[in-house]
């Protein structure tokens, strides 16, 4: 890796620490979420909604399915315990448990066959078999379970590299990633054209001066420009076009297949 190396940029135990307030104040952050709130369609859900969240981080989007759809229950996973850790903190009313994707599933056994919904979102860039890691969790899915997946395309930042990014993804490659894992997959969309793409263009731009930027583990505030940048994209990413392949925010909506002659009731099997 050209920065460092490769256990460190996976040590999402210090990232987590280091990077937490600037992710939470990410427009990124914001402008993903409501694409898969969009995608996930809860409103029209029947209940209960049980959502499996795969890389659940430092619990934001928990924390935000819950101010709209309160009744919804959460389980999260995540590699790093630190990311565990907060987001308890942040969201108790939902379960985290720390998972490495690529091992034997360690969530208790009542949780196979649970998700009615689940999001897994900016995660398989960063693992080297995207598809195996899928088909591992796939036990944690209800037949007919909807899937929503988010993944970065477009070029790869010093940044994205710093925090462990295999590779970006093409609309193709998302696709043929989760057939692989045995999910059908309706929709792929290239979200975000133009200016989530002109929002990488500058963080590209940024080089290895936004890792910098970005660590507020010393409680120092993020540095006036950046905190410009925020403000501005925030407003831009409005103006931003939710369909097509041109964007290179990826968003996918895959889904377990139904097992069952019947297909699935939304019972708990």
């Amino acid at each position: 890796m050209p920065l460092t190396t490769l256990a460190t940029t996976d040590d999402w135990e210090t990232h987590w620490r280091s990077y937490a307030d600037s992710n939470s104040a990410n427009p990124a952050q914001s402008y993903r979420r409501m694409l898969i709130f969009h995608a996930l369609a809860l409103g029209a859900a029947p209940r209960p909604v049980r959502l499996l969240e795969l890389g659940s981080g430092q619990g934001d989007f928990a924390r935000d399915v819950l101010s709209v759809c309160p009744d919804a229950q959460i389980v999260g996973l995540d590699l790093a315990n630190a990311g565990v850790e907060i987001a308890r903190r942040k969201v108790p009313e939902a379960s985290f448990f720390q998972q490495d994707f690529s091992q034997p599933l360690a969530v208790p056994d009542r949780y196979h066959g649970w998700a009615t919904h689940a999001v897994c979102s900016e995660v398989l860039e960063h693992l080297d078999d995207p598809a195996a890691a899928l088909r591992n969790v796939r036990t944690l899915l209800a037949p007919g379970c909807r899937l929503v997946v988010t993944v970065p395309a477009g070029p790869m930042s010093a940044f994205d590299r710093h925090i462990g990014h295999r590779g970006h993804f093409t609309a193709d490659r998302l696709t043929e990633t989760l057939r692989a894992a045995g999910l059908e997959v309706p929709d792929v969309r290239g979200a975000g054209y133009p200016f989530f793409n002109l929002y990488r263009l500058v963080v590209v731009a940024r080089g290895k001066k936004l890792i910098a930027d970005a660590a507020g583990g010393d409680g120092r505030p993020l540095p006036l420009a950046a905190r410009g940048m925020i403000q501005l994209f925030s407003w831009l990413f409005r103006m931003n076009s939710p369909a097509g392949r041109r964007g290179w925010q990826l968003v996918a909506v895959a889904a377990e297949p139904r097992t069952d002659a019947q297909g699935w009731s939304g019972e708990h099997r």
